[in-house]
């Protein structure tokens, strides 16, 4: 990411760089109405307490100045007069608050129901995204948008916008009863009242992009604190703590600066507009004193006039602060609104099928990929595995293992060549009939909160009982699971930390194993346990894996040595195929990766 005139610039796999400018003001608040809208009912009531009991606050200032005028009258005080007025304030005070208090509750309701909405939608293209976006984008940054940034948009809905709109009612009911009681008084606005709205709107572009870049700031310290709480246990294994520790010192730093900066500049546009507004003030109380000198008002008119004009410019006073608040609220709002705008998974083709069964002959004809524009990875991968056949794909690291598989599952789409399943290009197959027909088993070991038996059952909910500690014992964990407390009701905690790396990597297995798909899928899935549990697994894994076509990624050559065939890749290129015995025959890069693994032993 780079910025670029003001605008920020994000890589984008195969098409170079997009800018992303920062969108309208309008076009942002007109998306959140959409969540608002379905619930314009409530609104209405919303709007009708708003208007009632902001005017039921309006009509005190006038009965005060009516009581002033009793109490200043020529015969001396007129107290029922006097009681009577500050009975009616009192009342109109109890209701308006009344009001108030309803609409606050009224507009937590509807923002509840927006904000749910909003993050229902986000987190519903979340999981369409395709594989890049979060190539593209730290986790922490993603869980931002979808936790601090949609919490932000619900703070400015239940909060400021009801603000907003008493303060909008409050300026104009105050300007007509200010008008009615001395118009030539109202003139002082026509100067004070131009000039805080350009301060205003001035600010207010200049403060929104800091709040944007103070919630990017935020997005990037969240998700390097996401990738050091996932690697704590080296980071400690190291002593690398005072390191990192200063790493995030420089994140902390430059979110604490983008706070700042954006605090900073919005903090002054209340009390400019403040100043403005007392300076308003004074002039009325000059000349106030030479109108009631004139005998064109009287002091209770005064008073009232002095409490309207208040009750004008508190609200613009208010409202430049809330300008502030609105602007942190658009920058999130936009943040969620791009994740809902991302493009997700590109459609299968009009005339994509789905088999009605898959044999498992994959075949890859002269397929070349790049992550990014000119830095190619595959360079023209060529292979066919016959149905049930066993393919072991080793190599160094980097050289395309991993980038072949994502494009078997189409998490990726080949640059040019083409990969067939059973004589068919993959990319006239629909993606979910495609990926039902692999089982992948990662070396990432990825379990939920749940119970054993229904992380073991996740690719077959419907798994019964039996079929579940059966494919536990065939992965040579249901002794394990069976000497729990509560067995396979065992309750496991986020991803399973509650378990061992090799414990949750054979729950993985099991899961694999229950699935009956014709092709299965081993990213280094036996990387995690001991020689002892690999050599049963991979005895078990034998004889589970007849009939299927096998795909192997192995750093470890001893356990891929029954394989059919071996790949074997440097550079994105297959540089060797062979069983086996034939490329130790043949002497070349596997040869030399065998005996780097096994001479000394």
């Amino acid at each position: 990411m780079s910025k670029q005139d003001g605008r920020t610039v994000f890589p984008r796999r195969g098409r170079g760089a997009f800018e992303r400018p920062t969108q309208p003001a309008g076009k942002v608040l007109l998306r959140i109405w959409r969540y608002l809208r379905p619930q314009w009912y409530w609104l209405v009531f919303a709007a009708a307490l708003s208007i009632f009991g902001n005017l039921l606050a309006l009509i005190g200032p006038r009965l005060s100045g009516r009581a002033i005028d009793a109490i200043a009258a020529e015969t001396g005080v007129d107290f029922p007069t006097v009681f009577r007025y500050a009975g009616l304030m009192i009342g109109c005070y109890l209701l308006s608050g009344g009001m108030s208090y309803l609409l606050s509750v009224l507009m937590i309701k509807i923002s509840r129901s927006a904000v749910y909405a909003m993050r229902k939608d986000a987190f519903e293209r979340l999981v369409t995204l395709p594989v890049e976006y979060f190539d593209r984008h730290q986790p922490g940054d993603v869980i931002s948008r979808i936790s601090y940034d949609v919490d932000t948009v619900n703070a400015s809905l239940t909060h400021d916008l009801v603000q907003m709109a008493s303060s909008l009612i409050t300026v104009v009911g105050s300007l007509w009863m200010m008008v009615t009681i001395s118009p030539l008084l109202v003139l002082v606005f026509v100067v004070t009242i131009p000039i805080s709205v350009l301060v205003t709107r001035y600010r207010s572009k200049k403060v929104r992009p800091l709040y944007r870049r103070r919630s990017e700031k935020l997005g990037q310290m969240n998700g390097f604190v996401e990738e050091i709480t996932a690697g704590l246990r080296t980071i400690r294994a190291y002593g690398r703590e005072q390191a990192f520790s200063d790493r995030f010192g420089e994140k902390n730093d430059e979110a604490v600066d983008a706070f700042y900066a954006a605090d900073r500049f919005a903090c002054l546009n209340g009390p400019t507009v403040n100043l403005i507004n007392n300076l308003s003030l004074a002039l009325i109380s000059v000349f106030g004193v030479l109108l009631f000198m004139s005998g064109r008002v009287t002091l209770g008119n005064i008073s009232s006039f002095v409490l309207y004009s208040r009750k004008f410019s508190g609200p613009i006073n208010e409202f430049a602060n809330m300008i502030s608040d609105l602007q942190s609220a658009l920058a999130a709002a936009e943040r969620v609104f791009r994740l809902i705008d991302e493009p997700p998974e590109p459609a299968d083709a009009p005339s994509a099928i789905a088999p009605d069964s898959v044999q498992g002959d994959v075949e890859a004809e002269a397929v070349r990929f790049s992550y990014d524009p000119g830095r190619e990875i595959l360079h023209g991968i060529d292979f066919h595995a016959e149905p049930g056949r066993l393919v072991a794909i080793v190599g160094p690291t980097g050289c395309g293992k991993t980038t072949l598989i994502n494009l078997l599952m189409r998490f990726y789409d080949a640059d040019s060549g083409e990969l067939r399943l059973d004589g068919t290009p993959i990319t006239d197959l629909k993606r979910t009939a495609l990926r039902r027909g692999f089982t992948m088993v990662l070396q990432d070991a990825w379990l939920f909160y749940g119970t054993i038996f229904e992380n073991i059952a996740y690719g077959r909910p419907d798994a019964s009982r039996a079929e579940v500690e059966a494919a536990a014992r065939a992965a040579m964990i249901h002794g394990y699971i069976a000497s729990l407390p509560n067995g396979y009701d065992t309750m496991l905690s986020d991803n399973a930390v509650n378990l061992s790396k090799g414990q949750r990597q054979l729950l993985t297995i099991a899961r694999a194993i229950l699935i009956d798909s014709p092709m299965l899928i081993l990213d280094e899935a036996t990387s995690n346990v001991d020689t002892q549990t690999e050599q049963k697994i991979q005895a078990a894994m034998l004889r589970l894996m007849q009939g299927r076509t096998c795909f192997v990624i192995a750093h470890r050559l001893s356990t891929i040595q029954n394989a059919d065939e071996i790949l074997v890749m440097q550079g994105g290129n297959i540089v060797e195929r062979g069983t086996h015995q034939q490329l130790l025959a043949a002497h070349g890069a596997y040869d030399a990766m065998y005996r780097a693994q096994f001479e000394g032993a």
